[in-house]
């Protein structure tokens, strides 16, 4: 994978993460804020998927049904991780 890449996927990660702490704060009282919040966490997660999903087509990376990729922001390396539950 390239630099170019890896700065996508971080930007959502970093994008999804903060949503995800901001969600922890953010009432359903601040109605206007709340809803705006669920509509850019939905819109988030979606394109994060997306860009797994395309780069998982693309360089045609092995899957598993318990299993998800990771990646090594450092090294730009994608590692599949499966849960043995």
């Amino acid at each position: 994978m390239t630099p170019e890449e890896r700065d996508e996927i971080q930007k959502l990660f970093e994008r999804k993460n903060g949503l995800t702490e901001l969600a922890k704060i953010v009432t359903a009282d601040n109605n206007d804020l709340y809803e705006k919040l669920i509509k850019d966490m939905g819109e988030t997660g979606t394109k994060f998927q997306q860009w797994w999903d395309e780069k998982a087509k693309q360089y045609n990376w092995e899957s598993h049904p318990n299993g998800n990729w990771e990646i090594n922001f450092q090294t730009c390396e994608i590692t599949l991780v499966v849960n043995e539950a």
